[in-house]
């Protein structure tokens, strides 16, 4: 299942597969907090030593706290029971992080991953009469940004010239004819990954074979990932700059595959706006059926 297949409307809240909160649920809720708020941040300003003030270091995201309070559930008094237990399900004690998608207004549902940290549900007078007042739940996402729902993919393959006019012996001015056609352009091995958010986002790259050597270089930075393997046919090299892992065919770890010019995989992320990715490969190494793809979400604080 997709993430989010369930929101279809403002004010829906989905986690994992299953759990559907807000309108048209048994859950409803009037409070959300941690999700419009800027995580907690930590700074690495060094206070100055012979002056006022700091020299400014950086600012990095703690993990992101999300409650929803006096949440209101509400069912016929015979199958009270059974609502609260599929609550309960969706909300055990898990280490494993799930889609958490929240809709709030016209700009849509956002994405995160996180997992149950609290769940409180009171009992008092209205539970046997089908009504609980007061209930929460609390989330927290290891990575405190929030996500498009829609992920993005651009692929491309090695550089090759284009083919050009084919030019005949003494063709005489007769023979050509216009708008000439210079053949179909060739591949210029660049993918361009447009982040329309306001924060980072760190694309999924996979280098398919027959290629050596393969690299991808951020155009506007100039760094780089590059890795120091021959990839036949079949074989896929997955790298995730999130996770700063290297996978070959989803099985086993290539990092130390990573060439000296290799930036550390979770230094290469997509800055917001636009950003040029060059495929490129060892010399010699230009087999047409080589490609290189990357997917991303735009990433929101």
């Amino acid at each position: 299942m997709a993430a989010g297949d369930k929101v279809t409307r403002p004010g829906h809240v989905q986690f994992g597969d299953e759990l559907l909160l807000g309108p048209d649920s048994p859950y409803r809720w009037r409070s959300l907090s941690g999700w419009e708020e800027l995580p907690a941040l930590d700074s690495g300003s060094v206070n100055r030593s012979d002056g006022h003030g700091s020299y400014p270091g950086r600012l990095l995201a703690q993990a992101r706290t999300i409650s929803l309070d006096d949440v209101i559930v509400r069912a016929p008094r015979g199958t009270i029971g059974a609502v609260v237990g599929a609550l309960n399900a969706a909300t055990a004690v898990d280490d494993t992080e799930q889609p958490l998608v929240i809709w709030l207004d016209e700009r849509g549902p956002l994405l995160s991953f996180a997992r149950v940290l609290r769940r409180a549900v009171p009992v008092g007078n209205g539970y046997r009469l089908g009504t609980i007042t007061g209930a929460a739940i609390q989330w927290e996402a290891s990575d405190p940004r929030r996500y498009s729902l829609i992920e993005q993919q651009a692929t491309t393959s090695l550089p090759s010239p284009e083919p050009g006019l084919d030019w005949q012996v003494n063709p005489g001015p007769e023979r050509l004819t216009y708008p000439l056609a210079f053949g179909t352009p060739g591949s210029t091995g660049t993918m361009l990954a447009v982040n329309d958010g306001d924060a980072p986002s760190h694309p999924v790259i996979t280098f398919r074979g027959p290629v050596s050597r393969p690299s991808v270089s951020n155009l506007r930075t100039g760094e780089a990932l590059e890795y120091d393997i021959d990839l036949a046919a079949d074989d896929e090299l997955l790298v995730d700059t999130h996770e700063g892992t290297v996978t070959l065919n989803n099985s086993a770890s290539r990092l130390y595959t990573a060439t000296a010019r290799s930036v550390p995989e979770q230094s290469l992320d997509l800055a917001p706006g636009a950003t040029s990715l060059l495929f490129r490969a060892a010399p010699g190494s230009n087999d047409s059926r080589a490609a290189a793809s990357i997917r991303w979400r735009s990433a929101l604080w």
